[in-house]
């Protein structure tokens, strides 16, 4: 059973891309467990890491620091992880956290007397996108994938590092109000006050159809996280940047 509740002081982080060569996400988790930072609710709203795909050996070798971390966490505080389009199977690995995949998001949570969509936001999607990301999450794909990367040293993610480290995550895109704007009408809209999703990296909010939107800037961008609170009985988003402390 997923949670119900999210927590005042909760914070959401989306889009961190931690990489080797992109480590401020690990340098978050670590202010974390050392009590610079508190909260006793995390929400990682998808794409917190580059490249990790549950079956695929390489992705959690190139991650184990920060999954290590997280699953030293997630005896602290109560952690939920949407999956998202760069990580996903990732039960296995973390046997802590309530893992939430692409198929049961949105996440419909409790706060005050508002009712919260969670979604890491690849949902209400053109078709091809859709096929793909179906197939991609396939076990027997990642299997395939998996043998063919370990038979050649790591070709296939290796040459997906390379590409990722030249995406840009701070990009504007014009007009994204009518993306957004794909997810009135869907029966989940009506069950909610609130949608809440990453993905898009555009750090914007709206007013979709009486429902209130926010689409959370990258963590990868500028460290930017987002930290619950309720203001005259709404859900308000506060943003905060994230400055590593010298130890």
């Amino acid at each position: 059973m997923f949670p119900k509740l999210l927590h005042e002081g909760a914070i959401l982080v989306a889009d961190s891309h931690c990489a080797s060569w992109r480590t401020a996400f690990i340098d978050f988790l670590d202010a974390l467990e050392r009590g610079e930072i508190h909260t006793t609710q995390l929400v990682l709203m998808g794409d917190n890491f580059d490249l990790l795909f549950g079956p695929v050996e390489q992705t959690l070798h190139d991650n184990n620091t920060s999954v290590e971390l997280l699953n030293r966490l997630a005896r602290k505080m109560e952690i939920i992880y949407l999956e998202g389009n760069h990580d996903f199977r990732l039960a296995s690995l973390f046997p802590d956290i309530y893992v939430v995949d692409r198929s049961h998001q949105p996440l419909i949570l409790s706060f005050k007397d508002e009712r919260l969509a969670l979604l890491h936001g690849d949902l209400n999607v053109p078709f091809g996108y859709a096929l793909y990301t179906s197939l991609i999450r396939n076990r027997p794909i990642l299997f395939c994938l998996n043998v063919i990367n370990e038979m050649f040293n790591g070709i296939i993610i290796n040459t997906l590092s390379k590409q990722m480290q030249r995406k840009n995550h701070c990009k504007k895109i014009e007009n994204f109000e009518a993306i957004a704007n794909r997810h009135i009408g869907t029966a989940w809209t009506h069950k909610c006050d609130v949608i809440i999703e990453g993905h898009y990296h555009q750090n914007c909010t709206f007013e979709l159809d009486a429902v209130k939107y926010y689409n959370l800037g990258a963590f990868a961008c500028n460290e930017r996280y987002y930290v619950v609170k309720s203001s005259q009985d709404r859900t308000i988003l506060d943003e905060a940047i994230f400055h590593k402390e010298p130890r």
